[in-house]
């Protein structure tokens, strides 16, 4: 079978079900994922073999490939570990500017609506149903939870995760490793490597 829109999927949990799902529907063709638990291999993730560790990923030299993996730490580890041709994958129901910029590996799930001059970095999740107004700006590695809105002039940190529903006004910026809470709002900068619950969002605790 030609390479030609085959797909590896790094990770073989619950999130990677999303992924493959969307990537199909984006027009990709699974050639199989891959996953350190070695529990997995053998089995299948909506039809598609786990084919072994995610190592064996560079061994089999795919063509392109996403990570599937929910957890941003993970994600940056694995993507600075693994020398892989990463590819951007969107859904085709979501709504994206053409003035918006996406960084490579970044996987933008159904319903997902972004604006225009709001830049994205690699890496990233654009979870189902959030929203991304205009002139935004997402580090690497952050995860925007279904339900999620941001406002105009957001700033989201590199590694930083927005829990399902929670809500951004214009110009806030939030920093690199945060935490917000399911459903909190957002009223107030954000420092580095905090997390954040409540309406209005409130510091909870400091974490390294």
């Amino acid at each position: 079978m030609s390479n030609v829109n085959r797909l590896a999927v790094i990770g073989a949990g619950g999130h990677a079900k999303v992924v493959v799902s969307t990537a199909r529907a984006a027009g990709w063709v699974i050639s199989g994922l891959y996953d350190d638990n070695e529990t997995l291999w053998g089995a299948d993730v909506l039809g598609a073999p786990v084919k072994g560790p995610v190592a064996q990923a560079e061994v089999d030299r795919v063509p392109a490939a996403v990570i599937a993996i929910g957890s941003n730490q993970t994600r940056a580890l694995l993507a600075e570990k693994l020398m892989l041709p990463w590819v951007t994958v969107v859904h085709p129901s979501a709504v994206l500017s053409d003035k918006v910029v996406l960084g490579r590996g970044t996987v933008v799930f159904a319903g997902v609506m972004v604006q225009p001059c709001t830049v994205i970095g690699d890496h990233v999740i654009l979870n189902t149903g959030s929203t991304i107004d205009h002139d935004c700006n997402l580090g690497s590695y952050s995860h925007i939870a279904p339900g999620v809105n941001l406002a105009g002039g957001v700033s989201v940190g590199s590694g930083t995760f927005l829990g399902i529903g929670a809500a951004v006004i214009p110009e806030i910026s939030i920093g690199s490793h945060v935490v917000v809470g399911a459903g909190a709002v957002v009223v107030k900068d954000l420092p580095d490597r905090v997390t954040a619950v409540g309406v209005p969002a409130k510091v909870v605790r400091s974490h390294v």
